[in-house]
Parts: structure tokens; sequence; C-alpha cells
């Protein structure tokens, strides 16, 4: 029988990435990454966050790339479970996400003082004025028209 064994994340990465380079010259690069939902209670009514932290590990050419905590990163690779020994002797299980593709989606401030890359917005720059959305309920400029036929 067939199967697929293939993960998509995007997520932020929770500290600065570990490498490590072997014998052979391969590289492997480590890191956490958290993802988040959100979801209305029904009971409450308020908003539930849930994170879950998720143990990627990438080798050779991703370990070259730059990363850096709070950067958000989008990751396509396989889960993978594997046995080890602590220690003590005990054996211990990890699941890890055995990254086959990782994308720098945005850089967290710290990572563009470190690079020494420009951020989007020049500092000068303002930001443009928020708008209302059309269900917001308020009258005048901005609100729905009340004569559309739909």
């Amino acid at each position: 029988m067939a199967g697929l064994n293939k993960v998509i994340l995007i997520g932020r990465i929770g500290k600065d990435p570990d490498t490590y380079s072997f014998d052979d010259g391969t590289k492997k690069i480590s890191f956490s990454l958290a993802t988040t939902e959100s979801y209305k209670d029904r009971n409450s009514g308020d908003w539930i966050e849930q994170t879950e932290w998720h143990n990627i590990v990438g080798y050779r050419f991703l370990a070259d790339k730059n990363f850096a905590k709070g950067d958000l990163v989008y990751v396509e690779g396989k889960i993978k479970t594997r046995k080890y020994s602590d220690r003590d002797g005990n054996e211990r299980y990890i699941t890890e996400i055995i990254a086959e593709k990782i994308n720098i989606l945005t850089r967290s401030q710290s990572s563009y003082e470190a690079t020494g890359q420009q951020t989007a917005v020049a500092k000068d720059e303002v930001p443009p004025a928020p708008t209302e959305p059309l269900d917001s309920g308020k009258t005048g400029a901005g609100a729905p028209d009340d004569d559309l036929p739909f």
C-alpha cells in the first residue's frame, strides 16, 4: 500500500537556529517553529489561541540560509519520529519535521539588524490610515448604501 508523508507549515522561528557541521562536510540546521491557530469559543465568545511547537531539521543547502528568531518561514518536508537514549540510558522518542524546503516569508526586526538589511518601510514614511469596514454600522462617508438591491 502506498502512502504520503508530507508536511507544510507556516510559522515563526522560536529561537536562533543551531547549526552543526559533520566530519564529511554535511551541514545540519535545527530550530523550533511555532504555529498558532485561533478560534472563537462557543460558550464565552472569546478568541482562543493555540500554539503548537514543531522541531525542524534541515540538511545541506538549507543549513546555509540565514534564519533568525522571529522570522516567519514556510517549511515543507516530512514527519519523522526517531528513538534515542538519554544520558541515563532511558529510551526517548522525538518527532521532527525533516525539511526539504524552507523559505523566509518575513524577517524579524532583529534579523534585519543582524544582516544589515533595510526594513520594508522607511523610517520617515507614514503608513496609510486604516479604513473603516463597510459593515461598521456607521452612517456618512464609507457607510453601506441602503438602496442596493442585494
